[in-house]
This record gives structure tokens, C-alpha cells and sequence, in this order.
């Protein structure tokens, strides 16, 4: 199940005005690039930003993504006929052959089951043509990065075009590692408050790495990301 956040079509279409800053994609796309991908698959596609910018360069993309309310904004976006929309995880995705599959921002953490994320990198696996990479990111759980999710550190009142003043916030609500639980909480203009809780999975560097050599995959590289360094890990994991 997708979090409120992802799901429920008022929050989903906060998403891009609450988080207008998406600098983290550029490494992705630099990658796209170094690569030569003419194919991407897009797992946690959301609103279909990353999606998009990869469209606009060209790129034949499949964006896929459980969480319904995500992918409608996504389609109603300028441009968005270019891109294939899959709603679903990736048990829902028909067969195809990609370049490149991607997951960025909280995607793999959010996949927080030991299930549904042995299900995501084999299903990554077999939509990835011999010599395609895996490109995902995950924050280092040294850097405790869940001591900083809390109401004074995360507020803001923002102005949104055609929804008004939305004030919100994130709660840490527990830590029991390797999981970690928060709330969101967002207060409309018009008085209505909705709130989403989210549980990321915060994976230790050396679970990752036998995680992805056993679903056949090749560890190519673990870079830094530059818009969190020395917080995250970004892996580059090849199919043979």
C-alpha cells in the first residue's frame, strides 16, 4: 500500500510545490547520459518529474508507481503523453527491456519489506537488457539522518497556487531499527487536516551489496550523492 502522501489526491498534488528543489535529480540524469539509455524504467515514478525530464531529452520511459494519486498528477502534466504510466508495484509491470532502471529519492527505502524488495530487484533484473544498470539511492543509517525529522526542523507555511496556505510538518514517531516511522501532517486553508505516515527501511551498505549480488547483479560503483554528501549511498549495480 502507498502512504496517504503518495495516495490520497489532495496531498499528491502538494507534492512538487512543497518540494520544488529536485537538484537531486541531476546526478540521475548525468548517468542517463554516461549511459547512453534510450530505455528507462522509472520505479516510484511519482508525480513523474524524473519521467519527464527524461521525455523531454528523448528518452522512451516507463514510469511506474503503486501509488494512484501520484501517477494522476503525473499524467495531467504538460508533455506526459510521451511517457508510458503503470500504476502498480513491480509485479504490475508487462514485459519490456530497458537501458536503465532507476530509483530515486526515498523509492528504495520506502520499499521497506525484505519481500517486496527481493520482488523489486528481480523485477528490475529481468526489465534490464544484458549490460543494463540498476541506479538507486540510500541514506547511510550512521548518519541518523531520522534525528532531524521533527516539527521545528520541518515546518513550513507555503502559498500554493489554486489550494491556498498549507502549513505542514513531519513527527518522528519511532525508531526501531532498521525501520523508521514518521508522520506528515498538513493543514489546509480551509481547515481540513491530513496527516501520512511513511516507514523507510534504512539499509546497512554491506546488506545492499549481498542484497544486489543475490539477484545476479554486478556492484559497479557506489558514489556519493552530491545534494546529501556523505549522508547517502548511491549504487550503480549492473545485469551481466
Amino acid at each position: 500500500m502507498s502512504d496517504a502522501q503518495f495516495s490520497d489526491p489532495r496531498l499528491a498534488a502538494l507534492y512538487d510545490p512543497l518540494d520544488t528543489d529536485r537538484s537531486d535529480l541531476d546526478a540521475y540524469l548525468r548517468i542517463a547520459e554516461e549511459e547512453g539509455a534510450l530505455r528507462v524504467l522509472d520505479i516510484g515514478c511519482g508525480t513523474g518529474v524524473f519521467a519527464l525530464l527524461l521525455a523531454d531529452r528523448g528518452v522512451e520511459v516507463t514510469g511506474l508507481d503503486p501509488a494512484r494519486g501520484s501517477v494522476d498528477v503525473a499524467r495531467a502534466k504538460p508533455g506526459a503523453d510521451r511517457v508510458r504510466w503503470i500504476d502498480g508495484d513491480i509485479t504490475a509491470l508487462p514485459p519490456l527491456t530497458a537501458d536503465l532502471a532507476t530509483m530515486t529519492a526515498n523509492v528504495a527505502q520506502a520499499i521497506a519489506g525484505p519481500a517486496d524488495w527481493s520482488a523489486t530487484l528481480a523485477g528490475a533484473h529481468a526489465a534490464l537488457r544484458p549490460g543494463g544498470l540498476l541506479v538507486f539511492e540510500t541514506r547511510d543509517p550512521a548518519r541518523r539522518a531520522w534525528e532531524e525529522w521533527n516539527r521545528p526542523a520541518t515546518h513550513q507555511v507555503t502559498d500554493v497556487p489554486g489550494v491556498g496556505v498549507v502549513e505542514c510538518w513531519t513527527d518522528l514517531l519511532d525508531v526501531t531499527l532498521p525501520l523508521v516511522t514518521f508522520r506528515g501532517t498538513f493543514v489546509f486553508a480551509d481547515g481540513e487536516t491530513l496527516t501520512s505516515d511513511s516507514t523507510l527501511r534504512f539499509r546497512e551498505r554491506d546488506e545492499v551489496e549481498a542484497d544486489l549480488a543475490a539477484h545476479g547483479y554486478v556492484l559497479r560503483e557506489i558514489r556519493d550523492a552530491p545534494d546529501r554528501p556523505g549522508r547517502e549511498f548511491v549504487f550503480l549495480a549492473g545485469r551481466p
